[in-house]
């Protein structure tokens, strides 16, 4: 347990729990801490699976401690606890989200940072930030966007509407779905199944892919032909 995220292990798959039932999740700068620690002190798995338990993923963000942050305090928010989305997005090994319930604002910017979403029946997201007067800031525009293009970002952004999962999995947002209370195992057997291929093909292909979204066709041709020829001579 690192303060309100509990760390387990499944063989090679390292499972992250966010433990803040009674404030649904919602994402301090307390918790966004530990979950900063916990996410590298797994650099050693195989495979990650981030989850926030059977009732909920996370409602978003504790906004209360943000609103009065002047605009250096939250400069500053970024660099610390802020960055754990980004951490979570560089992990060398593929992630996944296990999501049941509300998955809004951070949240779900949460769970668009990992690199598949497992949802069950019961799981809403949205992103309702505008509605607050801000915006997404820790990647969920950003992905959104190169997920489902800047339309749909609109759709869901300035609209601060929910999406339930089986809108999410027809946008692609959503990678499986599954019946209430099954995320987490089906979660796990798909991290199961990436924990046992070759982990440097894996991590290769994993940032090979990330790269390839905002490179040019050439670019991104350049980049397989050259990981490709790395992974063969080590192989």
């Amino acid at each position: 347990m690192i303060g309100d995220v509990e760390v387990s292990r499944h063989g090679d798959v390292a499972v992250l729990t966010l433990r803040r039932e009674a404030k649904l999740n919602a994402l301090s700068t307390h918790l966004e801490s530990r979950l900063l620690e916990a996410v590298r002190s797994v650099r050693d798995s195989r495979a990650v699976v981030i989850t926030g338990g059977d009732r909920v993923f996370s409602a978003g963000a504790d906004t209360s401690e943000l609103t009065e942050m002047t605009p250096e305090a939250i400069a500053e928010y970024y660099r610390e606890s802020g960055a754990v989305y980004e951490a979570v997005a560089a992990l060398p090994q593929p992630t996944i989200a296990a999501i049941a319930g509300y998955c809004l604002g951070g949240g779900f910017e949460l769970a668009l940072a990992a690199d598949l979403r497992v949802a069950d029946e019961t799981a809403v997201f949205g992103l309702p930030e505008v509605g607050m007067g801000i915006l997404p800031s820790s990647g969920g525009v950003t992905r959104l966007v190169r997920a489902v293009g800047p339309a749909r970002t609109r759709d869901l952004v300035l609209r601060c509407r929910r999406m339930s999962v089986t809108e999410a999995h027809s946008w692609g947002l959503v990678t499986e779905t599954t019946p209430a209370g099954s995320h987490l195992s089906t979660a796990l057997e798909i991290a199961g199944e990436l924990a046992a291929q070759p982990p440097l093909a894996v991590s290769v292909a994993k940032q090979v892919i990330t790269a390839a979204t905002d490179a040019s066709r050439e670019t991104a041709l350049l980049l397989e032909q050259l990981a490709y020829a790395t992974l063969n001579r080590i192989g």
